[in-house]
This record gives structure tokens, sequence and C-alpha cells, in this order.
């Protein structure tokens, strides 16, 4: 059974049949209640361990929902609750709980406990975030744009502000999905250099554009985050608002931009900060079919690592 690790660990065309999969299961679903469950309840008899070391509220109420639509159980965890690395290792607790339960998704820091994770599992694991990656949200994010805009194949995402953990999974989707990126922000807060160079060896057009207009100018997605990401010092906020106040995305970064150009973050926004209300509410912002979007695309990557 397959982990769900990052995009660029997924094979493209695995990738392309979950966001069919979750194309097809949204479509079934139709307009009925949230808590109807799904006709062929492929995840009966399964229970799925949803592990979350950081806050959250779109991964856990997305995949919960999305567990018990397909007819399984879910156990939510904190890492505090489990100690998880400091009164047991993380070793042990992959051991254990892959005696218990079907799938596990956890939401941790660091790339190291994901690995640690999957290495010692016997059923499989996905990776809900961490501090470098975020391959849910990009999934949810390119079948968006897909439902929008049709393939993604060829088109540019300009990214604006900090070059976090899914920034760098828009870098890994670039590459996967064949679409062109655009960073814009502070030089101290470029995406990695090795990520970037892999992607152009990948043979996608990757550009670093300190000018946001210029980011913008040929986009057909402009995609933003929050200046302060968890994990940051708190320390740091100021420093990091005032670095990332000229890549706001506003009206007149957006007038900047190619008429269809649409909108996306992946949400908590700090509205007034890394975006206007104006943008995010209005016609070109897609956020929360986006937001929805997790659910769908979650439930097929479920599916796929059960192979239900």
């Amino acid at each position: 059974m397959p982990n769900f690790l990052d995009i660029h660990t997924t094979d493209p065309a695995a990738l392309r049949d979950i966001l069919a999969q979750a194309g097809n299961m949204k479509t079934a679903r139709g307009t009925r209640p949230k808590g109807t469950p799904d006709d062929d309840q492929p995840l009966a008899g399964h229970v799925v361990a949803l592990i979350f070391e950081k806050p959250s509220t779109r991964t856990r109420v997305s995949f919960d929902v999305g567990v018990r639509q397909m007819g399984g159980s879910t156990l939510v965890l904190s890492g505090a609750e489990m100690q998880l690395g400091h009164g047991e290792t993380i070793a042990d607790t992959a051991r254990v709980l892959s005696r218990y339960v079907d799938l596990i998704m956890i939401r941790t820091f660091g790339e190291d406990i994901l690995h640690e994770m999957a290495e010692h599992a016997t059923v499989p694991v996905i990776n809900g975030l961490t501090d470098n990656s975020h391959p849910c949200q990009i999934m949810a994010d390119v079948m968006t744009f897909e439902e929008h805009r049709g393939p993604i194949k060829g088109k540019r995402v300009a990214w604006m502000g900090d070059g976090n953990n899914v920034a760098q999974s828009f870098l890994h989707a670039a590459a996967s999905f064949g679409f062109d990126f655009t960073f814009s922000g502070p030089a101290q807060l470029d995406p990695r250099d090795d990520l970037v160079g892999a992607v152009r060896k990948a043979g996608q057009d990757v550009r670093i554009e300190r000018d946001p207009a210029k980011a913008v100018a040929d986009a057909d997605l402009v995609v933003t985050d929050t200046w302060v990401s968890m994990g940051d010092a708190e320390s740091s906020r100021q420093r990091r608002h005032n670095l990332l106040r000229p890549y706001q995305v506003n009206e007149r970064l957006m007038d900047a931009a190619p008429d269809h150009a649409m909108v996306m973050h992946c949400l908590p926004a700090h509205r007034g900060e890394e975006v206007t209300d104006a943008i995010l509410d209005g016609p070109r912002s897609v956020v929360f079919d986006e937001a929805e979007n997790r659910l769908h695309a979650q439930k097929a990557i479920m599916r796929w690592c059960l192979d239900a």
C-alpha cells in the first residue's frame, strides 16, 4: 500500500488518477447533505488515525468528514496527548498504531518525523502538512484551478510573499503537472535553491521576480499565504511584515494581472495583511472552492492509499 508523503514522491500518473477520482466523487455527491454517506462506502470497516501536532481547522474537519462519508471511522489524536517522539519513539508509535488502524494521517513539524512514521508504519501514511510541504492542499488547488480554467499544464502560477511550505509544494507540483512558476517576495524568504533548480531541470520555467507587478503580468493564478506561519517565531512578526508588505495581494496588484487570473489562498487568511478583503471576497477569488476541494481531494488520496 502506498504512502502519500509529497507531490514529487508520488508518480504523476497516480496524481492524475487521484484528481480524476476526486472529481468523480464530488460530482456523485451532488448537493446531498454533508452527513449523507457516499453510495459505495469504500472505507467501510476502516479506521483512520488523524494525528495533529499543529493546530488545524480545514485539515481536521475535511479528513474527518471525508472518512465518515466513505463509511470509515476516525481516531483524532494530538501530539501532546501522545508525547510523540518524547514519551515514545516515533518508530514505536508507528508500529503500535499500525496494529490498530488502517491508515495514518499526520500533521507535524519536520520532514524527519513524517518519514520516520512512514518508514516504520505498516499501513499507509499521509502527509497532512509539515514545515516543508503541504501536498494535500496543492492537490485541492490543482483540482480547483482545473474546475475553473481547464488543464493547468502550460499555465503560470505566481506566488506572492513567503517561500514557505505551501509555496514549496507548488514548486513540486509545477514539475509533476507541467506548469510554470514565478516567485515574488523578499530574497530573505526565497524558496530553496535546490528545489528551484530541480523544477527547472524538469523543464519548467521558474522565475524569481522581486517586482510584484511584473510577477503577475502573465499569471493565470496568483497565490499567497500568511506572512507569519505556524512554526515562525512570534518575535519575527514585525520584521516579516515589513519585508512582505510590498507583496500584498490587493486591487492594485491584480490590476496588473491578466483579466482571467484567479486568486487562491490556503486559509486561514489574515485579512488586510497578505490579502485585502476586496480581493478575498471578490470575483477573482476561489478560496472557498479550494477549501471545499480539500475534502474531495483527500477522500481520493485515502482511497488511493488503501486501494479502496
